[in-house]
This record gives C-alpha cells, structure tokens and sequence, in this order.
C-alpha cells in the first residue's frame, strides 16, 4: 500500500478549479459565465464552486461582474493559464512526491536511498513539465474531440459504475 504522502497531491477542490476554468475558457469572449451554470454543466457543488471562484478572482485569474448581467469570466486568455498555476494555487507543489527542494535534500542527505529519490525527482519533474505546457485552451481543444458522455446518477459515469461494482450483491466488497 503506497505511504499517504506519495500519492497524486490534487484535491477535490484542485479538480473543481480545474473543470470550472475549462468552462469559462470554452466560453471565453462570450461574456460572464453564472456560478449556477457553470455548477450544473459540471454537476458541482455551488456553494463550494463559490469559494473555489472567489480564490481565483483574488489570484486575478477570474473577474467577477456584479449585477443581472454579471458572473464570472477568465481575466486572461485561456491560452495563457497553465493547469501548474491553478493546481499550485489550490494545492501548493505539484507532482505526485512532494516538492523538488525536499527531494533534492534528501539525495543529499540520504546516501543509503539516494537512487531512489532521484526516481522520484525525475517523476516529479516530468509531471511539472506536462503540468507548465499545458494551458485550459489545451483541456478545451481535447475536450471538444471527446465530447462528455451522458452523466448518470448524482457523480456521473464512472462515479456511478464504480458505486454499483462495490453495492452488487455477493461482490464480498462493502
């Protein structure tokens, strides 16, 4: 079983940052984007895409107008906003094994593992480079290749497939 301080550091809230920004950036130009829409089209929570929005209107990657009209749009072109700025906003360093000053210490340090920590480097290096290089208009373009399947049930398709393998009876899983 992998140590809890070595697996994949993005939160739930990272990925609701993430989806909302792909949705002001597929509608980028357009206008302002309601917190409402932009909740249903991801089948998100409102109240908690509400404080997601507000973190990144105060990191000047959303602005917000008030009034009938208003909402939520991106400041810059999606073009310009790397997935590395929003994970790194919401959930600090990036990558799978921690920051790369704590790595680069411990293969310092600790000669006995030094081969295994520059494994790691490298993995986290990797991960930040594809993370940098890839902006929301990338996220845009891919996901209007693969248009979304069908949602079923309250957290969508693989959510709800995943949900009826554990609940079938005689499965032995709980």
């Amino acid at each position: 079983m992998p140590r809890k301080d070595c697996q994949l550091k993005i939160s739930q809230k990272g990925l609701y940052a993430l989806q909302a920004l792909m949705t002001l950036g597929r509608r980028y130009g357009t206008g302002t984007v309601k917190i409402r829409e932009i909740a249903i089209e991801n089948d998100l929570p409102e109240k908690f895409l509400e404080l997601i929005l507000l973190e990144m209107k105060n990191a000047r990657i959303v602005e917000s107008v008030r009034g009938a009209r208003g909402g939520y749009q991106l400041r810059r072109q999606p073009v310009d906003i790397h997935l590395s700025e929003i994970i790194r906003l919401v959930d600090g360093p990036l990558a799978p094994f921690g920051d790369a000053d704590q790595l680069r210490s411990l293969i310092a340090t600790d000669a006995d593992h030094r081969a295994l920590y520059e494994v790691f480097l490298k993995v986290r290096d990797s991960a930040a480079k594809i993370l940098e290089s890839t902006t929301i208009a990338d996220l845009v373009a891919s996901s209007t290749k693969h248009p979304k399947p069908r949602k079923k049930g309250k957290h969508g398709t693989l959510l709800s497939v995943i949900e009826k393998r554990t609940a079938s009876p005689g499965s032995g899983v709980k």
